[in-house]
C-alpha cells in the first residue's frame, strides 16, 4: 500500500469509515473484549451465518473434523499433520460466530486430560508405594528412586496435559499459527465472558500460559517504527491507537518525527504487525495535558529534551490479554532512549485513568440510595446499619461550593445528589461555575481512587495497576489533561503522571508485589488527609 492509500485511509476514519479500535491488552484502558465474529460476518450478527445455510453448517463439521484429524495424527506424520493444519487454519477464520463457540466448547470438553488414564496411573503409583510397606520407595544403589518409578512419575506428568496441548503446539510451528492461536484465544475471552464454565477456563489457562512461553522477551524483536516504514505498517499503527486516536496523516507524521519516537515489539512469526507498540514525546519536563503533547508546534529541539514522555500503548491482539508485554517493552525502549540521549533525565507517563469515573458514579449513586432508604424507613435498626455504609464523599466546604454553583437551591437537594446530576450532563464540562465547583472534590476523590481504592491487595485502576506494578511512582495528578469526549466521560478530564525513577524501580515494584505499596508524592498523600475542620 502507497502513502497515498494510506492517506485515503485516513480520510475515511475521518469520516467515520473505519473499523471500530480493538482494545489494548496486557495494557491499562483494558474495555470488555468484543463478540466472536468473522469476515462472513464482520459485526458479529449471526444472521449472515443462519443465511449461508447447509453449507456454513458442513463447513464448521468439517473444521471441527479437521481440528479432530491433526489432534489424533501421530507424532511422525509431519507432512499430514501439516496438511491438515492449514486446512483448519484457513476454515476457522471463515466460521461464523455460533460456529466458533461451538467448536471452542468442543475443544475444551472433549480433549481435556484424560482423568481416567490419570486415576489408573495414581492407584499404580500407590499401589507400588503400599507394596513396599513403608514410607520410602525403594531405591537404586545411589539412594534415589527406581527407574520404573521415574518412567511413572514421567507417565503421571504427560498423562495431566490435557490433549489439545500437541495440538496448540503444532499450530504454533505452523506458518501463521501463531496469530491463529491468539485470534482463537480473543474468541475464547469472549465465549467467557457469557459462559464461564471450568472447562473453557482450563482452556483458556493453558494456552495463557503457553502464549506467555512462545512470546518470551528474548523471542521479540524492537523496533523503532518511522515514516519510512511500509504503509501496511503505519495502517496499523493508525488502526490500533487505542489511546488517542490518529486524527489524520498529518498527526501521524507528526508522532512519527522530530521529538517524537513510536516502538514496536515484533514476533518473527507475525511478521510486519507489532504485537504491541508505545508512543514516546521527548520534552523539556514532565507535560501536564495531552493537548500539550499532541498539539505544541513546533516541538523543542531533541538535543533540549529533558524527558521522555510515554504517552500511548497499544496492544494489537486481543488474544494476548493478560500478557504483560508492556512491561518488556517499556523497558527495553528505556534502555534505548538512555543510551541514545543522555540529557534526558526524566522518565515519565502521561496516562489516563480509565475507571474513575465509573467508579465514582457508583459510589454516588450507592450513598443516594443509602439516603433514600433512611429517609423512607421508620426502622431504628435498619437506619443503623444503612448509617455504616454512609460516606462523607464531599467535604463540607466542597458541598457549599457546588451549591452555591447552581444558585438557589429550593429543591433541598444534597450535594451529593447535585454533584451527580452533574456529572451525568455531558456539557457539565462547558460551564466554569460547575468546572470550579467540582474541581477540588473531582482531584481530591481522584486521589483516593489511585492510592486507596484496591482490589485483591492491588490498584483498583487497571492502568495504575500496570504501571505500579511496574516499578513507577505517582508523581501528580493533572485537571482538566484531557477534554476529548473519552477523556470526560472516563476520568472527567483529569490524567495522572506516572514516573520511572530508575534507582527505584526494582524496589518499588517489589513493594508493589509484596503488600500493596503504592509510592506517591507528599503533596497527594497529603491531599488524601484534608478533612473538615
Amino acid at each position: 500500500m502507497s502513502k497515498k492509500s494510506l492517506a485515503i485511509l485516513m480520510r475515511a476514519r475521518m469520516r467515520g469509515g473505519s473499523a471500530a479500535v480493538p482494545s489494548p491488552l496486557s495494557l491499562p484502558h483494558e474495555q470488555p473484549h468484543a463478540p466472536l465474529s468473522s469476515p462472513h460476518d464482520p459485526t458479529g450478527n449471526s444472521d449472515c451465518a443462519e443465511s449461508s445455510g447447509n453449507s456454513q453448517r458442513i463447513m464448521a463439521k468439517d473444521v471441527k473434523e479437521w481440528m479432530h484429524t491433526s489432534i489424533s495424527i501421530p507424532a511422525g506424520a509431519k507432512e499430514s499433520a501439516d496438511s491438515i493444519l492449514d486446512k483448519f487454519s484457513q476454515g476457522y477464520l471463515t466460521l461464523a460466530m455460533d460456529d466458533r463457540r461451538d467448536l471452542l466448547i468442543s475443544l475444551a470438553k472433549d480433549y481435556d486430560v484424560n482423568r481416567a488414564r490419570v486415576r489408573d496411573l495414581m492407584a499404580q503409583y500407590l499401589n507400588l508405594e503400599i507394596s513396599h510397606g513403608s514410607d520410602h520407595f525403594i531405591g537404586d544403589e545411589d539412594g534415589g528412586a527406581s527407574p520404573s518409578l521415574y518412567r511413572m512419575e514421567r507417565s503421571l506428568r504427560d498423562a495431566l496435559k490435557p490433549t489439545y496441548a500437541n495440538f496448540f503446539e503444532r499450530l504454533n510451528a505452523q506458518p501463521g499459527g501463531l496469530k491463529l492461536l491468539a485470534v482463537l484465544r480473543a474468541d475464547l475471552l469472549a465465549l467467557l465472558a457469557v459462559e464461564n464454565v471450568g472447562s473453557l477456563r482450563a482452556l483458556d489457562s493453558y494456552l495463557k500460559k503457553k502464549l506467555i512461553t512462545w512470546l518470551s522477551p528474548a523471542a521479540l524483536e524492537l523496533h523503532q517504527i518511522t515514516w519510512d516504514d511500509s504503509a501496511s505498517l503505519l495502517e496499523k499503527i493508525v488502526e490500533y491507537e487505542a489511546v488517542h486516536p490518529i486524527r489524520n496523516l498529518i498527526d501521524l507524521k507528526r508522532r512519527l518525527g522530530v521529538g517524537r519516537r513510536c516502538f514496536g515489539y515484533f514476533h518473527p512469526a507475525i511478521p510486519g504487525e507489532p504485537l504491541i507498540f508505545i508512543e514516546v514525546a521527548l520534552l523539556k519536563d514532565i507535560a501536564s495535558s495531552i493537548q500539550e503533547v499532541l498539539w505544541d508546534d513546533p516541538p523543542i529541539a531533541e538535543c533540549k529534551a529533558h524527558c521522555a514522555l510515554f504517552y500511548s500503548i497499544s496492544s494489537t491482539q486481543p488474544g494476548l490479554s493478560g500478557i504483560n508485554l508492556g512491561k518488556f517493552l517499556l523497558k527495553r525502549v528505556v534502555n534505548m532512549v538512555k543510551r541514545e540521549m543522555p540529557s534526558v533525565q526524566k522518565y515519565a507517563t502521561l496516562s489516563p485513568i480509565p475507571g474513575f469515573m465509573q467508579w465514582l458514579n457508583s459510589k454516588l449513586a450507592s450513598q443516594l440510595k443509602l439516603a433514600e432508604s433512611e429517609a423512607g424507613s421508620s426502622d431504628q435498626l435498619e437506619n443503623r446499619q444503612s448509617s455504616t455504609f454512609r460516606e462523607n464523599i464531599l467535604l463540607s466546604h466542597e458541598e457549599k461550593m457546588i451549591l452555591d454553583s447552581i444558585g438557589e437551591n429550593d429543591s433541598g437537594k444534597s450535594g451529593i445528589e447535585v454533584m451527580h446530576e452533574m456529572l451525568q450532563s455531558k456539557d457539565w464540562t462547558k460551564s466554569e461555575h460547575i468546572c470550579t465547583a467540582l474541581k477540588s472534590p473531582l482531584m481530591r476523590l481522584c486521589t483516593r481512587y489511585l492510592i486507596k481504592e484496591k482490589k485483591r491487595g492491588k490498584a483498583l485502576d487497571s492502568v495504575a495497576n500496570f504501571h505500579l506494578q511496574n516499578g513507577a511512582y505517582i508523581e501528580r495528578i493533572n485537571w482538566m489533561a484531557d477534554q476529548s469526549e473519552k477523556g470526560i466521560k472516563q476520568s472527567g478530564g483529569i490524567m495522572v503522571n506516572y514516573v520511572y525513577r530508575l534507582e527505584n524501580i526494582e524496589d518499588y515494584a517489589q513493594e508493589y508485589f509484596n503488600s500493596g505499596n503504592i509510592h506517591a508524592s507528599p503533596e497527594l498523600y497529603q491531599s488524601l488527609e484534608v478533612t473538615d475542620q
